[in-house]
């Protein structure tokens, strides 16, 4: 008779080459939620740049011989500036998604195995903290479900939504649907006016062929921006710098890299990134030159954008965008549920001291027990 599934974490050095590379690489093909920030290719650069000291581990939960589900998971003494130790899904700044990536199918054997590790190893920690969760998706589903068979508290301390692509329409149709005839009109006027500056032309690109060249003009021209000056450009740092590299560079390799660039005189004035995992896509990072901003290069980028309505492989996009976003959210019409959930873990008298947190983390605020049929209440 096959053990019941089980959870184990490891350095995260020890997945780099071998069979639990091989074996975290046929997970991703097969997770029931698709997140190109945890695969391999993507996670392990991140990991290189920003964890050298190797303070994350992989958890890993093990069933029947193969990995059936995998998340970074890190102890961290600190809970958004307060001083409550807990335990951590690993989520970097330019990764937008924390969903485990976990076997269809092994939903519930996930989270039961991943509880249990959790009790057993919690140390210090006061519960479990997950970030940027799709909610009201299977995993969330599954998730509430043992929850409530466990009698084990679980709440969406933070709940926002974020533009979404997904739509049968057309791409013409969409943008039609989507923005006034007003608003059409001016975006028609801002092209005509801003191809009398220069030579305009719109490039999309598939695969490697130059993408270095590419990933430098990205970083330059999002250096030259507010975001350069305010220091969080992701040129700002080497780390940051190299991870958008390593992340476009793996992805191009995979074919799972498509690349929009807006250029003026052959000069780029606006760019965008989109990442696939099947059946998804996810809009990664974009960029304008701003002495530009009064023609909106950005919005004609996205306008071409719209493409993937009509793109076979791709069922939607998420738009990676911060929640009410001035220009995605009234272009993309549909909306993506995000949140953060808070845990109990530990024995009574641990949880009984996670749920008052909760208690007072959410009052007043948009949190939510979680409930049974994946909803907030």
């Amino acid at each position: 008779m096959d053990s019941p599934p089980c959870a184990r974490a490891l350095g995260w050095c020890g997945f780099e080459a071998g069979d639990l590379r091989e074996a975290w690489d046929a997970l991703a093909v097969a997770a029931v939620e698709p997140n190109p920030f945890f695969e391999s290719w993507s996670l392990l650069p991140a990991l290189r740049a920003l964890d050298p000291e190797g303070s994350v581990e992989l958890l890993i939960v093990e069933s029947g011989g193969r990995i059936v589900g995998l998340m970074p998971i890190r102890r961290e003494g600190s809970y958004y500036g307060h001083r409550l130790p807990h335990l951590r899904g690993w989520v970097h700044a330019n990764a937008f998604v924390g969903a485990p990536l976990v076997a269809r199918g092994s939903e519930t054997a996930f989270w039961r195995a991943l509880l249990d590790w959790c009790d057993s190893h919690a140390g210090g920690s006061l519960f479990l903290h997950l970030m940027q969760m799709q909610l009201e998706s299977p995993l969330q589903v599954a998730l509430a479900a043992e929850l409530q068979r466990q009698g084990r508290r679980g709440t969406v301390v933070l709940r926002e939504e974020r533009a979404l692509l997904n739509s049968p329409l057309s791409a013409e149709r969409y943008y039609e649907a989507s923005l006034s005839g007003k608003k059409r009109k001016e975006l028609r006027r801002q092209h005509n006016r801003l191809a009398e500056e220069g030579d305009l032309a719109f490039r999309r690109q598939r695969g490697g062929d130059g993408v270095e060249r590419w990933i430098e003009d990205f970083l330059a021209l999002e250096a030259q921006g507010w975001k350069g000056e305010a220091g969080s450009a992701l040129a700002c740092s080497p780390e940051t710098a190299a991870l958008f590299a390593e992340t476009i560079t793996g992805a191009a390799r995979l074919d799972r890299l498509e690349r929009l660039t807006l250029t003026l005189d052959s000069k780029p004035i606006a760019m965008l990134a989109n990442l696939f995992a099947a059946p998804g896509g996810f809009s990664y990072k974009t960029t304008f030159d701003e002495r530009y901003a009064r023609f909106s290069p950005g919005v004609l980028l996205q306008r071409e954008n719209l493409s993937l309505l009509e793109d076979p492989t791709v069922e939607w996009c998420d738009s990676c965008a911060a929640s009410g976003h001035p220009m995605i959210d009234h272009f993309w019409r549909e909306r993506r549920a995000i949140g953060c959930l808070s845990i109990a873990i530990g024995g009574p008298l641990r949880r009984l001291a996670a749920s008052t947190i909760m208690t007072v983390e959410t009052r007043g605020r948009r949190g939510a027990r979680i409930t049974h049929e994946g909803q907030t209440a």
